[in-house]
C-alpha cells in the first residue's frame, strides 16, 4: 500500500535540524533585495548533487563537487545577482566562501556546497559576502522564506515546499527552495534546487534516487532553450529523523523516491509558470510514443517552439505549429496519426485528429486558452509511452528582461 505524502508548511526549515535565513549583503544596489542565502543542517548530512552539462560553468560548482566528493555537507551558502563565472578568481572566491562559512559555524569549509545565480562574467567581490555571513549565521532560524528570496534573480515568485512521510513506521519531512526564471532548458540539472530532509539514506541511495528523479523533473522544463553555467541541485539529508537507515532498493527507499518527486515536480511547475514574463504554464504531454526518450524529445519540441509559445501568448488555437514542432523533433512518426487537443480550468478543445485539422469552436478555445495553466494533450500511435515537459509562454516581457539584463 503507497504511503501518503502529505503537503505541510516550513520549505527547507520544515525537516528536524535545519535553519536558514536570507540577507542583502551588498552584492545587488537594490537594498530591497536579499542576495545571500543560508542553509545549515545541525548534523552532517549526507549530500547528492546534479550539476549543469555546459561546458562554461561557474565557479561554484567546481568547488561544491570537490567538497561533496565524499557524500556528505553540512552548510549551502548562495549569492545572487553575480554568477561568479569566468572570473579569472572565480574558484578563490566561491572557496573563500566556503571557508568563511566554516569559520562562522565551526564546521569545516568542505563541508559546505557553494552556489552563485546572476550575470555571467561581472567580478565578485569577497567584501559584501565576508561581512553578510555572520549577520546570516545571526538570522539562522526555522524559516526558510528569507533563503528563498535570497536566491532569486528574475524571478516573480518565491519557490519553496514541504511534504511530511512515513518510512518504515517513522515520521520524515524534506522541503526544498529553487530559483528558476529564464535561461532555462538544463541538461542534467537545473537552475538552483535545494533541497532537504531529515530521512536517514546513505549517500549512495541519496545520489541514485536524485540522479533518477531529475530527468523526470527539472529535466522536463525549458523556459527558453539555453542551459545555464550554473544550474545546481543539491540534496542533504541528515538523518535527524531516526528513520531505518536506506541503503538498498526496498520499500522504504521506494517512499523516500515518491516524496522526493512530490517535492521536485512542484519546483518543476513552479519555474516553468514564472518564466520570465510569462503569464501562463503550459504543460505537454505526450502518450502513445515508441519510447519514453521520443516522448521526451517531442515534448520538449513542443514546449521550446518560440511560435508555439507565442500561440499561447495570444490564446490562439494554432495547432499547426503544435505539428511543425513535432516534425522537427527528430523522431520518426506516421504524422497521419497525431492528435491535438488544447486544455485547461475553462474545458477541452480538440484541433486535430490523423494529422488534420477538426471543426472548433475558436471562441471556446480562447476560453480554454485564456486560463493561467494550459495543456496541449498529443496523442501518437507509436506505442506505450509517454512524457510530459513543463514550460510557459512568450511574452513582449521577457524580451524587455533580457534586452537590458546586465545593465
Amino acid at each position: 500500500m503507497k504511503q501518503a505524502i502529505k503537503q505541510i508548511e516550513g520549505g527547507v526549515c520544515a525537516a528536524k535540524g535545519y535553519s536558514a535565513a536570507g540577507v542583502n549583503c551588498g552584492i545587488r544596489k537594490n537594498k530591497l533585495k536579499k542576495d545571500l542565502a543560508l542553509i545549515v543542517s545541525a548534523a552532517p548530512a549526507a549530500c547528492a548533487c546534479v550539476y549543469t552539462q555546459n561546458l562554461v560553468q561557474g565557479a561554484p560548482i567546481a568547488v561544491t563537487k570537490e567538497n561533496v566528493a565524499n557524500g556528505f555537507a553540512q552548510a549551502i551558502i548562495c549569492n545572487s545577482g553575480n554568477a561568479n563565472t569566468c572570473n579569472s578568481n572565480g574558484v578563490e572566491i566561491a572557496q573563500k566562501m566556503c571557508q568563511l562559512v566554516g569559520e562562522t559555524l565551526g564546521i569545516p569549509p568542505s563541508d559546505v556546497v557553494v552556489a552563485s545565480t546572476g550575470v555571467i562574467g561581472k567580478p565578485l567581490s569577497i567584501e559584501p559576502i565576508a561581512s553578510g555571513i555572520p549577520v546570516l549565521a545571526g538570522l539562522l532560524a526555522l524559516d526558510s522564506n528569507g533563503a528563498a528570496e535570497a536566491i532569486m534573480t528574475t524571478d516573480v515568485k518565491k519557490k519553496e515546499i514541504a511534504v511530511e512521510f512515513i518510512l518504515g513506521g517513522t515520521v520524515c519531512r524534506m522541503g526544498g527552495i529553487a530559483k528558476g526564471s529564464g535561461m532555462i532548458q538544463p541538461n542534467m540539472a537545473t537552475m538552483l534546487g535545494f533541497i532537504t530532509t531529515d530521512a536517514a539514506i546513505t549517500p549512495q541511495m541519496l545520489q541514485k534516487a536524485l540522479s533518477a528523479d531529475v530527468p523526470e523533473s527539472f529535466n522536463m522544463v525549458s523556459i527558453d532553450g539555453d542551459t545555464s553555467t550554473n544550474d545546481m541541485v543539491t540534496v542533504l539529508a541528515n538523518g535527524l529523523a531516526g528513520n531505518p537507515v536506506i541503503d538498498s532498493e526496498g520499500a522504504d527507499y521506494d517512499a523516500f523516491c515518491s516524496a522526493l518527486h512530490e517535492v521536485t515536480l512542484y519546483l518543476t511547475r513552479a519555474i516553468a509558470g514564472d518564466g520570465e514574463g510569462a503569464t501562463k504554464l503550459i504543460v505537454c504531454s505526450v502518450s502513445g510514443a515508441a519510447d519514453t526518450a521520443s516522448a521526451k524529445k517531442l515534448a520538449k519540441s513542443v514546449i521550446n517552439s518560440p511560435l508555439v509559445k507565442c500561440a499561447m501568448f495570444g490564446a490562439d488555437a494554432n495547432w499547426g505549429r503544435v505539428l511543425c514542432a513535432l516534425g522537427y523533433a527528430g523522431i520518426p512518426l506516421d504524422v497521419h496519426k497525431i492528435g491535438v487537443t488544447f486544455a485547461s480550468a475553462s474545458g477541452k478543445v480538440a484541433v486535430c485528429q490523423n494529422g488534420s485539422g477538426l471543426d472548433f469552436s475558436e471562441e471556446q478555445a480562447k476560453i480554454v486558452l485564456t486560463e493561467p495553466e494550459i495543456e496541449i494533450l498529443i496523442t501518437l500511435a507509436e506505442g506505450d509511452s509517454s512524457a510530459t515537459a513543463y514550460g510557459c509562454d512568450l511574452t513582449y516581457d521577457y524580451v524587455k528582461i533580457n534586452g537590458d539584463y546586465r545593465t
